[in-house]
């Protein structure tokens, strides 16, 4: 359904299931139907929010600027009413999901920060960061996404994958500047919202080794890594996925409430 944004633009969500409630921010590729198999297996026990960002799937894409992705997602946990929610980013929807959830952590109990270190600004961090992109760029695009035996196991999913990204007017060119001027540890701590790096051990893009020390310097954090997973998890690998979003979910509930 269509809301319209503080600034008026008209941003498409939909609203999945009962229970304790998890958004799902998509990535540069894709849109709320890139969570398919993640709605499925997951609404019977949570509502299940997706959205799409503006300049992506059925949202306006008239005017477009990262910056505004945060309010995007607020919007929508506004209308919504929401509160304790989870959010999940992929990529680079982490970082909108992040900026969202510091924003507003009267409604945002948690942040899944899914193969991305959210923007986070902190040198060492930083550097890794872009020792991993040097790598990734060397590879096919596809390939710094999906697994090579993926792609040609199924191929099938993967021209649909290649097709997601088709109904967006945005590009990871136009995103650019929503991973400026990121917010700091010490900044994170302070909101009390939780943490959580989402890593894949196959992913191209990330390294666990640059998400673990991510974990490491930030007190409290919490790290899961997914075996085999590459870096759109969400998308080849959903069961293992979509379990450690269910657990997710259900300890940083019971966990906040210990509190």
């Amino acid at each position: 359904m269509p809301i319209a944004d503080s600034d008026g633009t008209a941003i498409y969500y939909e609203r999945h299931g009962s229970g304790p409630a998890i958004l799902f921010v998509h990535g540069s590729g894709g849109h709320h139907a890139a969570w398919w198999q993640q709605v499925a297996a997951l609404r019977d026990e949570f509502t299940v929010v997706t959205i799409d960002l503006r300049g992506f799937g059925k949202s306006d894409s008239s005017e477009f600027d990262g910056q505004d992705f945060p309010g995007d997602v607020l919007a929508v946990l506004d209308a919504e009413d929401l509160t304790d929610v989870m959010l999940v980013g992929q990529s680079i929807g982490s970082v909108a999901a992040l900026r969202a959830g510091l924003t507003r952590p009267d409604r945002v109990g948690s942040v899944v920060l899914g193969h991305s270190l959210g923007g986070i600004s902190h040198p060492e961090l930083r550097e890794l960061a872009a020792a991993d992109r040097a790598e990734a760029v060397k590879l096919p695009v596809i390939d710094r996404l999906l697994t090579k035996p993926f792609q040609r196991e199924r191929p099938d999913l993967t021209f649909l994958f290649q097709q997601m990204g088709t109904f967006n007017v945005a590009r990871m060119q136009d995103l650019r500047n929503l991973d400026t001027d990121g917010p700091s540890l010490e900044e994170i701590q302070a909101s009390g919202v939780q943490v959580v790096f989402l890593a894949g051990e196959k992913d191209a893009v990330l390294s666990v080794k640059t998400v673990t020390r991510a974990h490491e310097l930030l007190p409290g954090s919490h790290l899961e890594i997914v075996e085999g997973a590459p870096h759109s998890m969400y998308w080849e690998t959903p069961e293992p996925y979509n379990a450690a979003i269910a657990r997710l979910r259900r300890t940083l509930t019971t966990s906040k409430e210990a509190a």
